[in-house]
């Protein structure tokens, strides 16, 4: 893919550099999924307590998007995707000294500061890519980008499949069976067989940083209507109602994606008794693969449907099939469970495009609020976790159908924009 501005200046590298960091945080999203079951095993959690993986990760993107745009804003793309990368480096250096001193919390917070660094490459990353060319071809674009999200989404996976489960699962009575020595002997084990892999992953981001930072990045200006241009900041916000309508369909769309992923192990064990951790997992990498082809084949289908007519009838589909999932637990469920990642896969960057078109100068601070919308995972995700504390694992994916339709309205009269 080339570009050129109307100074003539090539995007490829700026373009290539930026979308490989759309594959680190897909790494960095989908081992969440593998450490949830992780620390229930190493610390003995609940579903709603081995939740809090995603609560505190998504805390991180609520809470710096705001500092994100605001740097962006100053210094511009590149210092925030800079910075971003250093929180992410950083945070996953710091699961070595987590996994010795043994302690839930600290692993909680190192959790917290990868995705801080995720909020800034997330709230940079994407408008970037999105104006790094023709507005009208904004979706093409983000969508491609995204697509190398879903290859690091299943390498995250992969690791966690390979090194981090052991494939070692006790029943609670032959827990109890065993001795002090040999509990905690089980627990240690458990938990630092998360530090190599974190170790080498914030070694390549750091790594990554510094290549980022002696190249050399297009300084990009958006467009937009003249309102935009004249008014700045959350106030003119507010009178795009496709934005505001599109900040709610993020919030939905994060929750079900990730709340899906999030419970998609614990799920297949439930309905299909028997199920070790480790075929669960292929069950997630399956469910990554789905995205990932989804994502290669929507970029394509764009050059024939508008986005959001595709996104209507994937939404359609992801209705149904949870539907079937909640009243067909078993191998059913799971493979519908599976499926609906396929429609997941031009979610995020259709919903992200189509709200942010129009904003003008407002598009970073939009852009910020898009990504503090991602705390829609943590939320969506402790509900389920409560639901299935409460009742079943299965009746959690309640929640999923109630995002889906969201996103089905939304795709079908919601991101008209009013001029």
């Amino acid at each position: 893919m080339q570009n050129h501005s109307s100074s003539g200046k090539n995007y490829l590298l700026p373009f290539i550099l930026v979308t490989s960091i759309f594959f680190m945080w897909g790494v960095a999203n989908t081992l969440n999924s593998i450490l949830i079951k992780q620390f229930q095993k190493s610390f003995d959690l609940s579903d709603f307590q081995s939740g809090m993986v995603q609560a505190a990760f998504y805390m991180g993107y609520f809470l710096l998007a705001i500092p994100a745009a605001q740097l962006m804003k100053r210094h511009g793309y590149k210092a925030a995707i800079i910075t971003g990368l250093v929180l992410y480096g950083v945070g996953a250096l710091m699961f070595y000294p987590a996994g010795e001193i043994k302690v839930y919390g600290v692993f909680l917070f190192s959790l917290f500061v990868i995705a801080s660094g995720l909020a800034f490459l997330e709230t940079a990353s994407n408008p970037f890519v999105a104006i790094l060319g023709p507005v009208e071809s904004s979706e093409k674009r983000l969508n491609l980008s995204q697509s190398f999200n879903s290859l690091g989404a299943i390498m995250g996976i992969v690791i966690g499949r390979y090194f981090i489960f052991s494939g070692i699962e006790y029943s609670p009575e032959q827990l109890a069976a065993l001795n002090t020595e040999q509990l905690q002997a089980f627990y240690d084990a458990e938990m630092r067989s998360v530090q190599m892999p974190y170790l080498i992953i914030g070694g390549i981001v750091l790594l990554w940083a510094l290549l980022i930072k002696f190249s050399k990045f297009p300084e990009l200006k958006e467009t937009g209507d003249k309102t935009s241009e004249t008014t700045h900041g959350w106030k003119n916000l507010l009178v795009h109602k496709h934005f505001v309508l599109g900040v709610i369909a993020l919030f939905m769309y994060v929750g079900a994606q990730v709340g899906t992923w999030s419970y998609l192990i614990n799920y297949s064990q439930t309905a299909v008794p028997g199920t070790n951790e480790m075929m669960a997992a292929d069950y997630l990498t399956f469910s990554l693969i789905g995205l990932m082809v989804g994502r290669f084949s929507s970029t394509l289908m764009m050059r024939f449907f508008k986005p959001a007519n595709i996104m209507a009838v994937y939404a359609g589909a992801n209705v149904l099939l949870v539907v079937i999932a909640v009243a067909l637990p078993g191998m059913i469920g799971i493979w519908a469970l599976v499926l609906s990642s396929f429609f997941m896969s031009l979610m995020f960057p259709t919903i992200f495009a189509l709200a942010i078109k129009g904003l003008g100068n407002d598009t970073q601070i939009g852009s910020s609020v898009m990504i503090m919308a991602i705390i829609g995972s943590a939320v969506m995700t402790a509900l389920m976790g409560v639901i299935s504390d409460y009742s079943s694992i299965v009746y959690a994916y309640i929640v999923p159908i109630v995002c889906y339709t969201y996103i089905l309205w939304y795709s079908v009269k919601g991101y008209h924009q009013k001029r």
